[in-house]
């Protein structure tokens, strides 16, 4: 069973970079063909979707932030990062991580972690 848990902070300046890890326990995040996605939920809306880092490596961001938004991994600690630059209150919200083998479908989630951008 794979297991996700969010860190990082749960609050942010405008104009700062939001930094989050999520951890994997369960599994490998170089495993065959899984891809390791950072999801966010604002306030009364939606599920949005962040971008991913796949099992090679690879990256995709959503177009609407993609000139913001960076996802690294560590793999000798089984970890992937996003970074989140340049936030305003309207990056304020619930972010997951997640992980499926289908690049937009999720088997597996963490249990989120609030972050408010605020003064």
């Amino acid at each position: 069973q794979v297991q996700l848990q969010e860190s990082g902070p749960g609050l942010v300046k405008p104009s700062q970079t939001l930094s989050l890890t999520c951890t994997v326990s369960g599994g490998s995040i170089t495993t065959n063909y899984y891809y390791w996605s950072w999801i966010r939920q604002p306030p009364g809306k939606g599920l949005e979707w962040i971008g991913y880092i796949d099992y090679s490596g690879s990256t995709s961001y959503s177009p609407s932030r993609k000139s913001r938004t960076s996802i690294s991994r560590d793999t000798s600690k089984n970890q992937f990062t996003l970074q989140l630059s340049s936030v305003t209150p309207e990056d304020t919200g619930v972010y997951y991580c997640a992980t499926g083998v289908v690049a937009d479908q999720y088997d597996y989630w963490g249990q989120g972690t609030q972050v408010t951008v605020s003064s």
